[in-house]
């Protein structure tokens, strides 16, 4: 069992920037790939950046190349998600999720746990 909090989020201007933390607690942090998806109201849960166990290879959604970094510290058992250059249409509810698999992946059932996620809107 993995625990996860995020937190980080909050108001900011467009082209502004806020980094979000995934702290996780439980079975071994580095045993998990980690992504980060979004979900905005009406709208179904996208994919936005995952990274694999070792940190070494990183995947993005074509929307947030360039402007996001998604990283990891397996010595503090947390994931982030660096987020540049914000838009309005960055405006969503942003999760961190841990599935149980060595490479990233982007798809939402191949995470097994999830955070409660955390509130990111941009003003234009």
């Amino acid at each position: 069992q993995v625990q996860l909090v995020e937190s980080g989020g909050g108001l900011v201007q467009a082209g502004g920037s806020l980094r979000l933390s995934c702290a996780a607690s439980g079975r071994t942090f580095s045993s998990y790939a980690m992504g980060w998806f979004r979900q905005a109201p009406g709208k179904e849960r996208e994919f936005v950046a995952a990274v694999s166990r070792s940190g070494g290879s990183t995947d993005y959604a074509d929307s947030v190349k360039g402007r996001f970094t998604i990283s990891r510290d397996n010595t503090k058992n947390t994931a982030y998600l660096q987020m540049n250059s914000l838009k309005p249409e960055d405006t969503a509810v942003y999760y961190c999720a841990a599935a149980s698999r060595t490479g990233w992946t982007s798809t939402v059932r191949d995470y097994d746990y999830w955070g409660q996620g955390t509130q990111v809107s941009v003003s234009s």
